[in-house]
């Protein structure tokens, strides 16, 4: 039962208020990472890839392998194509084995970010995957760990449109805006979690949460009990990896390539471990 679609991996989630961890991987020790904290857990998982990724793998073969490498586990994985931003790149992502993409329309108007979910849904459902689209929108750029950002109020998922959006799209997790960013966050995290439990009163399919690295424990779990479902966290793992790397180099002790890999590797697996538990992800069976 190893690969399942974002659908199946939170089918349990929304009832018994816990979230599952979306967790981008580059390369592939990340998505080694990830996977084997899964494996050793016994807990599922959801490996992303984004397509402002795309750029570091060659996408035809490396989702082939990660399909492969997931197939052979025994704990459920989701394999989800994160932020896919046209029809075309959803298709490219649906045709090398992506079992769940996530649509980012978020910019666009509200019926051309609906009319764009809807197609996506749509041919999705030909190749049995799972659709993610976000309402509102979550500020700063995937994959920049640069600058920090502030979140924007003026952006926030409104609750009834999301009620709509759902029912208009067929989608079957919805990203909102609350008041998180993606990459550094710039100042301190406050979440409107108040807007959040307006907003799960009137969805009931998963909702999910962006821009998960800057949050402290106790701002993840009070997401989660208002209603977050799956949890995007990258940028922590990333900025961890590196300055395990720049440590370990600092000493001047004489090393490979591969042994500075293997020290990134298992920095990697000490957040993803870190934040499954902090998440509340049960076994799904």
């Amino acid at each position: 039962m190893a690969l399942v679609t974002l659908k199946e991996v939170l089918k349990k989630a929304v009832p018994e208020k816990y979230a599952v961890g979306s967790f981008n991987a580059a390369d592939h020790s990340v998505a080694e990472a990830i996977l084997e904290v899964s494996e050793n857990l016994g807990l599922p998982v959801i490996l992303g890839v984004a397509e402002a990724h795309f750029r570091y793998v060659h996408l035809e073969s490396f989702v082939p392998f990660l399909r492969k490498r997931i197939e052979g586990l025994r704990t459920p994985v989701v394999l989800h194509l994160d932020h896919g931003l046209s029809l075309d790149s959803i298709r490219r992502g649906l045709d090398v084995g992506f079992s769940s993409v996530m649509i980012d329309a978020s910019s666009l108007p509200y019926e051309e970010n609906a009319s764009l979910t809807r197609q996506v849904v749509e041919l999705a459902q030909k190749y049995g995957a799972s659709v993610e689209a976000e309402l509102g929108h979550v500020a700063g750029g995937e994959g920049d760990l640069t600058d920090g950002t502030e979140p924007d109020p003026n952006v926030y998922t409104d609750p009834e449109q999301a009620s709509s959006f759902v029912e208009d799209t067929g989608v079957h997790a919805l990203a909102v805006a609350i008041g998180t960013v993606h990459g550094p966050y710039k100042g301190t995290p406050h979440l409107d979690l108040d807007l959040l439990a307006e907003i799960r009163s009137k969805v009931e399919i998963p909702l999910v949460l962006h821009g998960g690295s800057g949050l402290s424990k106790d701002d993840f779990q009070n997401a989660i009990a208002k209603g977050i479902n799956k949890i995007n966290f990258f940028t922590e793992c990333s900025l961890e990896a590196v300055q395990a790397a720049r440590a370990v180099l600092a000493t001047g002790t004489p090393m490979s390539y591969p042994d500075l890999i293997a020290t990134t590797k298992s920095r990697v697996r000490e957040v993803v471990a870190k934040q499954i538990q902090i998440f509340g992800t049960r076994p799904l069976k």
